[in-house]
């Protein structure tokens, strides 16, 4: 699959693993559609790349119709879709005070991180189906889904970020199978420890980060935004990658706590 030429839309794509995405699909030629809330950010990001800024809610179908729409105005044939686009949440099913865990805030985690990845996955594809095939073996696209190997090995406290997580990562095999019909491959990375601007700078910053990273096997610190981004425009590129969920996560496994 050659990003050259083609579009690409990435959510979440203003900060973060989706702007080091959006760099990475750039560098290789494609038009990159931010799609993200943070319009600031997102309009002076792809004002840089060359790119379409959409402020785009994920959980809303027309908000997301209108980020799809706007690659498809740009003339290029869609090919790849990428969801990074999330919120996290840290909340026992009990808390220490005998709380019930707050079924909003559950809610609202999974409406973004699972109904909004499957909401830009099923409104793309169907755009990507409606391009010409790109090779002979009727290739037209990819999604790509960012999840997290809390949906595999969730701590205390994360039971509604695990779940959400958990989700895309149970989508993956059954909507590569509904869209290898049009042509679609879709895949799942599960990312680790990732260091991206939400853990600040300074100091105790770093020995937050530090502490963070110590139960990593090799390479001894965390991951690099820029790392997602080339494991993503791998993936891409790659056509015989489908249907799977792939750690990224330098052989961590998580503990309870």
């Amino acid at each position: 699959m050659d990003l050259n030429g083609a579009a690409a839309i990435i959510s979440g794509g203003a900060s973060g693993l989706g702007e080091a995405t959006a760099r990475e699909l750039a560098g290789a030629g494609a038009t990159v559609v931010i799609a993200d809330l943070n319009a600031e950010r997102g309009k002076a990001l792809a004002d840089e790349l060359g790119g379409v800024f959409v402020q785009t809610d994920v959980s809303d179908e027309a908000s997301v119709q209108a980020a799809v729409d706007a690659a498809v105005a740009t003339g290029k044939p869609l090919r790849a879709v990428v969801n990074s686009a999330g919120i996290g949440w840290a909340s026992r099913t009990v808390g220490r005070d005998g709380s019930p865990h707050d079924l909003a805030s559950y809610r609202k985690v999974i409406d973004v991180n699972l109904i909004g990845t499957f909401n830009l996955m099923r409104i793309g594809a169907a755009a990507m189906a409606r391009t010409e095939a790109a090779d002979a073996d009727g290739a037209r696209g990819v999604v790509i889904n960012t999840a997290s190997v809390a949906g595999i090995e969730g701590q205390t406290g994360q039971v509604a970020y695990s779940a959400s997580k958990g989700g895309i990562i149970g989508m993956t095999l059954p909507a590569a199978r509904d869209l290898a019909a049009v042509g679609v491959r879709v895949l799942t990375i599960a990312p680790g420890i990732i260091d991206t601007p939400i853990y600040g700078s300074g100091p105790e910053s770093e020995a937050f980060k530090a502490k963070l990273s110590a139960p990593v096997p090799f390479p001894k610190r965390m991951g690099r935004a820029s790392e997602f981004g080339h494991l993503v425009r791998a993936l891409v590129e790659n056509d015989y990658m489908n249907g799977e969920v792939i750690r990224f996560d330098g052989g961590i496994r998580f503990q309870p706590k």
